[in-house]
């Protein structure tokens, strides 16, 4: 029987006319999942995504509460600037349509324990002169930084447009025409851990602040990646649009929906359905099966791998990503608690819209699972309208926390689980008070959401938002399953894998999988790839998030800490 699409997918593709099109299942809705569907869409190929939540987006999502808007994922948008390949797929998925976009001149603040603070400008002649007034005994050091700083800016480098193994010989020679002159600019702030660096500062700030560039300290990363990404802030390639993360997400759905996709909601795929090593179709948890010629998973990579495909489908890549790294320290980005508050009335101007707070041990103890001693505090409401009803402001704190600690609470121990959420939610209203006095009595809610909620919304490994960490042993390997492996598992045909277990972390990336998985299908299938940018230009309205989740009761109990 036909579905709205007009397709029975129902029918086994043995069982089909040879004139159909050919048809593609993918599964999650998230980024990753609906950028595939879109580039399917627009190379002939007929699609439907399963999602088992109510909404698209996946983490890329925003939840309700008594007028206030919880957005949980973008911090910054890489490729909100035109001119650059990042920017052309967020409009071939019409992500930033008719949106405007914010953008700061700063990227983060960092505070220590006394009110000593360091502003991250992106500006390096700004940043110069602000890291000079603070410690003029670094002034090498800093000039080093800056001067990195830009020559960053004079180089835009954003491979995401064909998948490596399909790169011509011309798109090869002119990424290294872009990379051979800063070619020792690359490896140089690749091989030097900020660790490494910023131990060198005689200032005792500086040496913590500069850990911190990126909110919270990610541990391992190289100098490469901050200077990256503070040169696209500089050139208003790293913005934050209109919507927000759902806002993304939404706008992408209603592109894939116009394109002739469609997605069913509440539809978990329970196993991918697997004849003589050929991926034929899924399985839902209501036992109703759905059959395609090509099955492509874009939610969590373990899930995908051990349950969905009962783990018969390993090899040495897959193995050492989910045995041996999955393990180390350092492979999987740290899971994280976000308490947003709700204010009435306004922050006032002047306060910097995202500030690291480093934190005595005394004030660490106090936050259950923290992995440093650091409070990140962000001002949404600056980032655009419609976070909070009119006259009010909505804040958002984030620390990174142990993925154990808060399953086995919750496993274990349910009245201790909700009693540690209250924990976060009364040191999130009494720091906030010293940051703002008096505001302790304005603040109307605090909702949490521990990492056991990341993991029971999404499904994604230990909680972990962005997936494997970027410049780690993880990185490697995930790198050889887009360029080597295609984004396939040894010996099943009939499939593969798009999103951040394969592309890793951050939006961008992970919406150049749907593109890259296109691509190799389309190679496999003798199909012109195609994609082309959206036109819709219409003013972007608030309405059209549609209706956000309210908290059920028991979600209001363990998210209620005001």
């Amino acid at each position: 029987m036909p579905d709205d699409d007009g397709c029975d997918w129902t029918v086994r593709p043995d069982r089909r006319g040879a004139d159909d099109e050919p048809r593609v299942i993918v599964i999650g809705a998230g980024v990753a999942g609906m950028s595939t569907g879109c580039y399917a869409r627009m190379s002939g190929m007929r699609t439907r995504i399963f999602e088992k939540h109510v909404l698209p987006g996946g983490c890329c999502t925003a939840w309700a509460r008594d007028g206030y808007i919880f957005d949980y994922c973008i911090e910054w948008l890489i490729g909100t600037a035109p001119g650059n390949e990042a920017h052309r797929i967020w409009r071939e998925l019409g992500a930033l349509d008719g949106k405007s976009l914010t953008h700061f001149d700063m990227f983060n603040r960092v505070t220590d324990e006394d009110g000593r603070s360091v502003t991250f400008y992106n500006d390096p002649a700004r940043l110069e002169r602000h890291l000079l007034e603070i410690s003029p005994a670094d002034a090498e050091l800093i000039r080093s930084f800056c001067r990195d700083l830009r020559r960053f800016i004079a180089i835009e480098l954003y491979p995401f447009l064909t998948a490596p193994a399909l790169r011509t010989v011309r798109e090869r020679a002119e990424t290294v025409r872009t990379v051979l002159p800063a070619f020792r600019l690359f490896w140089r702030t690749a091989a030097t851990p900020m660790h490494a660096f910023a131990d060198r500062f005689q200032d005792p700030l500086l040496r913590r602040a500069f850990r911190n560039i990126f909110f919270q300290d990610p541990e391992g990363f190289p100098l490469l990646p901050y200077l990256f990404n503070m040169a696209a802030a500089h050139h208003r390639n790293a913005g934050f649009p209109q919507g927000g993360s759902l806002g993304l997400a939404r706008s992408i759905e209603e592109r894939y929906t116009a394109l002739g996709g469609s997605i069913a909601y509440r539809s978990r795929v329970a196993r991918i359905l697997v004849e003589n090593d050929r991926a034929i179709g899924v399985e839902l948890g209501n036992g109703r099966r759905y059959y395609a010629d090509h099955v492509i998973s874009a939610c969590d990579g373990h899930t995908t791998v051990y349950s969905l495909l009962g783990g018969r489908y390993t090899g040495p890549r897959i193995d050492r990503l989910y045995d041996e790294l999955r393990s180390s320290p350092g492979a999987l980005f740290p899971a994280v608690v976000s308490a947003f508050a709700g204010v009435d009335g306004d922050l006032g101007s002047g306060h910097a819209h995202s500030t690291t707070y480093l934190l005595s041990a005394k004030d660490a103890a106090r936050l259950p699972g923290a992995l440093q001693r650091s409070l990140v505090v962000q001002l949404r409401s600056q980032y655009a309208d419609g976070f909070a009803p009119p006259g009010k402001s909505v804040i958002h704190c984030t620390y990174f926390s142990d993925f154990a600690y808060w399953k086995q609470l919750r496993a274990t121990d349910r009245r201790a689980y909700w009693a540690r959420k209250r924990e976060v939610a009364a040191f999130v209203r009494s720091f906030l008070a010293r940051l703002w006095p008096g505001i302790d009595e304005r603040i109307e809610l605090i909702d949490v959401a521990s990492p056991a909620t990341t993991k029971r919304y999404t499904g994604n490994l230990d909680g972990s938002i962005l997936a494997w960490k970027a410049f780690s042993d993880a990185d490697d390997v995930a790198a050889r399953l887009v360029g080597r492996d295609r984004m396939r598992l040894p010996g099943l045909s009939g499939f593969s894998m798009a999103g951040q277990w394969v592309g890793l972390g951050g939006l961008i990336r992970a919406a150049s999988t749907g593109r890259f998985v296109t691509q190799y299908l389309c190679a496999e299938w003798d199909m012109p790839f195609t994609a082309w940018e959206s036109t819709v230009r219409e003013p972007w309205r608030r309405e059209r998030l549609g209706r956000l989740p309210q908290l059920d009761r028991a979600s209001r109990r363990e998210g209620s800490g005001g």
